[in-house]
């Protein structure tokens, strides 16, 4: 999801998409938060990333 403010102030909202998965991947989750967006292994949800800026997860991966 990304938030971009056009000209009025508004805000554009796009959904974020997670690439396809192949069977050597991890399966990969996510969730929403107040602070932004959360994503885990869903194999083991303890595993999670926290960034103070936005970042692609093929670059945390």
């Amino acid at each position: 999801m990304s938030d971009h403010a056009n000209p009025g102030d508004e805000l554009d909202r796009a959904e974020a998409a997670l690439p396809e998965t192949t069977e050597t991947e991890a399966p990969i989750e996510a969730y929403e938060t107040e602070d932004g967006v959360v994503f885990y292994d869903a194999d083991n949800p303890l595993a999670w990333l926290k960034a103070g800026r936005p970042l692609t997860l093929k670059e945390q991966i």
